[in-house]
This record gives structure tokens, sequence and C-alpha cells, in this order.
């Protein structure tokens, strides 16, 4: 290993040389108070910017991250901390191009595990971009060396060792978190799907903003719908969702969809004072929504859609561009397939003739001559064969409401147990519509993917792109994220273009949930490093959901 002083000597000699110059400082060196590897040197200031790491003594009590939660939230509040270091700090606009920057992975909400920060018995590893000064395609090598020599350390001392730090606000972050993931785990055992803490604030302040909205009403449990939980920290209370069939209704702007994007983002821990500290939802929870004109690989969609005109196979169904009602159907048992507990759904975002057929189109239209099984017929076999729950937002349809364990109604955003008033709306109703669904739900068969056909190369290069968290590029290949509404942060799909390559080697016969099953516990086994070999700090935590999701919209997939 190089010391500082060797480092500083190379960027004086390439100083005003040509910027693929800044290759020769590529290698590791030790300073006074961190080490620095310089993994990676861009070969023009407008490219990508230089992947840098910094490594420095572990200062941190073993009781910060002694358990997996703690490490996740510490790793979490460190990657915060080193990103407003660089806004303090990083002067920026050093020149042409990217120049001048230093940037680390920036979270959201969400605590995530990153690849951000690592976190050792003996070290901290800081994992962030660099962009190196340049004046046209000139190496800038004085500019360079004051961003390492006075930037770079002053964001170390300040967002890496435990003194800087406040410790009080640490220690809330990582309790937080602990207390999250404990009260996850209470779930089941409680019968729950879900829970929404007391005094939580659901309203987010805008549709692309996700901080809470200033003087919302905070959430308060209906008694009959309350549940207490004694957690690491604190004592919570507030409404638990049971497993099995609950609605969420209401009128108009009242609060349903924002309780259900509270719930599906419960799947996830959230920093303290977002308002959703302990709205926790089984870790298996899937958000399924129509998604017109998407690519289906020989899903069995039979249990929803059979006897299609012209003999179409349901059985492996397949199509370029699919209908809302057979993307639906297909995005439910693709989840399941992956492995969904809970299946979570907008009628605002669902496919009408998916949902429900009413006692008059039933009339006019019979059963011989309509293909598609409503989700109403559906559902509750969905649960009673599968052990599947379902959370559904309906406003429009009380259909539902003689099938449904709990309904919830949202009045200005407070909710009120009506289930008894349901159930009692639907036994006098007269108008009964007949059930379609059959006795079973019917199978969930085994697909096995053909690793032939995921190709990532455009050309002879690798072509690996990511586009917010709607969107990814490998290859030739554009796959449309949109729908799969519980990716919260691009490192997510960062991580899951990574996998997607990883998985590759284990389709060779293997079906879709042996593949998930098996990348899952390698990551688990390995930390997400095992997925590519960048030493990359912008990798997130993903599900085995939305990797599943993003391998079957890849329009090249074949499966067996």
């Amino acid at each position: 290993m190089q010391t500082f002083e060797e480092l500083f000597n190379t960027l004086h000699r390439i100083d005003k040389k040509g910027y693929k110059a800044y290759k020769d400082i590529q290698g590791a060196y030790r300073g006074e108070d961190y080490d620095l590897f310089v993994d990676y040197v861009q070969g023009d200031p407008f490219a990508a910017p230089s992947r840098f790491r910094v490594r420095v003594e572990n200062t941190f009590p073993l009781w910060t991250f002694e358990n997996k939660s703690r490490e996740v939230a510490l790793r979490d509040f460190l990657t915060r901390a080193f990103h407003r270091s660089t806004r303090k700090y990083v002067k920026g606009n050093r020149g042409t191009g990217k120049s001048g920057n230093i940037a680390i992975d920036r979270p959201g909400q969400e605590i995530l595990e990153r690849t951000s920060v690592l976190i050792g018995e003996d070290f901290v590893e800081a994992r962030f971009m660099v962009g190196l000064p340049a004046f046209g395609r000139k190496v800038a090598g004085h500019h360079a060396r004051e961003m390492i020599e006075k930037e770079l350390t002053l964001i170390v001392q300040e967002g890496l060792f435990f003194e800087s730090l406040n410790e009080d606000k640490l220690t809330e972050h990582l309790f937080t978190c602990e207390d999250a993931d404990e009260l996850r785990t209470k779930l089941d055992d409680a019968g729950l799907i879900a829970f929404v803490a007391d005094q939580a604030v659901l309203p987010r302040a805008s549709g692309v903003d996700q901080r809470p909205l200033k003087d919302a009403f905070p959430f308060e449990a209906p008694e009959s719908m309350r549940y207490n939980f004694s957690l690491p920290h604190r004592e919570v209370s507030g409404m638990g969702v049971s497993k099995g069939i609950s609605l969420i209704v209401g009128g108009g702007y009242h609060g349903k969809s924002t309780l259900l994007n509270a719930i599906e983002r419960g799947v996830y821990n959230h920093i303290p004072h977002d308002g959703r500290e302990f709205v926790v939802t089984n870790y298996n929870a899937v958000k399924i929504r129509a998604e017109d004109g998407r690519y289906i690989e020989k899903v069995d969609i039979s249990s929803f859609i059979s006897e299609l005109p012209q003999n179409n196979d349901t059985t492996r169904f397949s199509s370029d561009n699919a209908s809302g009602s057979t993307s639906q159907a297909a995005n439910t048992v693709e989840a399941l397939e992956a492995g969904a507990s809970c299946l979570l759904i907008d009628e605002d975002t669902s496919a009408t003739n998916f949902m429900i057929r009413d006692r008059r189109m039933q009339q006019l239209v019979p059963k011989e001559r309509e293909p598609i099984t409503p989700y109403i017929d559906k559902v509750r076999q969905l649960y009673e064969d599968y052990d599947v729950s379902t959370i559904l937002v309906v406003g429009g349809s009380g259909s539902y409401f003689g099938i449904a364990d709990k309904v919830i109604c949202m009045v200005e955003y407070e909710p009120l147990d009506l289930t008894k008033k349901a159930w009692k709306i639907a036994e006098e109703d007269s108008e009964i519509r007949r059930k379609e669904g059959g006795e079973t739900f019917g199978n969930i068969n085994a697909r096995r993917p053909v690793g032939q056909s995921i190709d990532a190369r455009k050309g002879k290069k690798l072509k690996l792109k990511v586009h917010g968290v709607n969107a990814l590029q490998l290859g030739t290949e554009n796959v449309d994220l949109s729908a799969v509404e519980q990716i919260v942060d691009s490192s997510q799909l960062n991580a899951v273009i990574e996998a997607i390559l990883y998985a590759k080697k284990y389709m060779s016969g293997q079906t879709m949930q042996e593949i998930l099953d098996t990348v899952m516990q390698d990551v688990n086994d390995n930390s997400l490093d095992i997925l590519s070999n960048r030493k990359s700090g912008d990798m997130a935590r993903f599900r085995r959901i939305e990797l599943a999701a993003a391998i079957n919209r890849l329009r090249t997939l074949k499966v067996e």
C-alpha cells in the first residue's frame, strides 16, 4: 500500500496531462486518518464518476452493531452522515463535466441494507463516487489533491467516527429500526398481516416527495381492531389487519389509497420522524395491479382465464401485449410463484372485469361465454388453499362485503370498523350474484426459465443501466418496472440488474422458486457484494418479489 504523499506526487506529475493519465492513481493508499482505495478511474470527465473507498478504524461500541437490525441501521445512519458532510464540504464545479463532485448513495425515507457503508469488527468502509477534476480534458491535479487532502478528510472525520456523531440521534435511529423489525416478527403469531400504529402520519408531502405531510391527521385505531405490542425499546398500540380478506372502503379523498400505500411500504423500515416508523407489513406482501401491454411468458393463468376463443392455452399463456385483465392475472400468479403471502390491490389500478362481474352482467353474458373468472370468486379460495391474504381498496363495488373478514371504512382519514354493518348489507341484499370460481383456486405451476434467453450484451459489451425506480436496460432490452410499485430506491434496481445476471448460472432446469431461493440465500450468506465484483457502493437490498418481477418482464425471457 502506498502513502498519501506518493498519491499527491502522482497527481502533481500528471497535472495538465490528458485525462486518461488519472489511471495512474488507481490503487491503495495509507493515510493518517484513513486508508483510501481508488478502485476505478473514469476515462473522461463526462463519464460515470470514479469509484473510491475509504476505510477507518471502527470506533463504534459493540452495542451499535451487535445484531443484524442494528448493523443495517448503523450503516444507513453513516451513509446519511457521509452524505450530509459532502453537502457541507465539497466545493464542486471544478471545471469540465462532473469535475469536483464527491457523492455517496443517498437514502430516502426507508432504512435499507446498502453497500455504501460496510461494518466490520475493526473497520468501517464507505464507498462513494468522485468526479476527478479537469479543465477541458486535461487533468486538474492540484484540485484533485485539494479534494482528497482537505474535503474528503473532513467528510471522513465528521461522518465515519463514533465520537463525531450525535449519539442520541444514532441511538434513536438504531432502536427505531430494531423495534420495527421486532414488530414485524410478531405479526404472524398475532394472526396479522399488517399493523398501523396510533399517531402514525400516513399522508406524504406529495406524489414525488415521501416525507410526511405537515399538519396531517394522526392515525388512531378503532378499538375493535386495536393491538398492543411490547418491543425492546417501547410499547406500541395500533390497528392490526388480520390475515384473510380485508377491505378498505370510504368516500373519495378520505384516505383509502393513502392507507394502502402506507401498508405496501410497510415491508421496509422507516427513519425516525417519518410518521410510518411503526407501520409494518408482512415482508412478502405484494402490490398487484393491471399492466396493459406487458410481456408474459408461459404463465398459468387458468385459475382466472380459461377457454379463450381459438382454443388458446391459458395454462401456458404468453403475450407480447397483454390486456388489463390478463396482465393482472399474470401479475397475481407470478407473485404467488415468487412466494407472496398477501396481495395488496387498489380498485383504481385494477382491470374492472378482472375484479368483478355483477349479477346483471352474469344474466346478459352467461358464464359459458365469459372466459374470465373474476377475483371476487377466487379470493377466498386463495386464502383457504394457499394461506395468501388480500387487502383490497374498493370504492365502487359492495359485492365484496359478503366475503370480507374485515371492512375498514376511512372517514376523513379516520379508520372505522364497519365489518358488521357491511355483512348486514350483504345479507339483506337480494341482488346476489352467482359464484363462478369453482371449488378450488387451481394450480400454481412451476416454470423453469432458460438462462440463455437472458443476454446483457449490446454488441460486444455489457449494457446495464437503471432509470430511477421505473426501468432498467439489460443489453438491448428496456424493462418497464413502473407497475412494480414496491421498488422504492434506484439502488435496489442496481442490485436487481446484477442479480439477474447472477441468477443465470442457476437457470439450468431449476424452477423460478428454486432460483429465487438460491440467489437470496447466497445474498443472505455473503452480502450483496456477491452479485458483483465491482465493490460498488450503489446497491441496496431488494426482495425476491422484485427480482422475479424484473426477470418476468424481460421480453427475451423464455421458459421451458
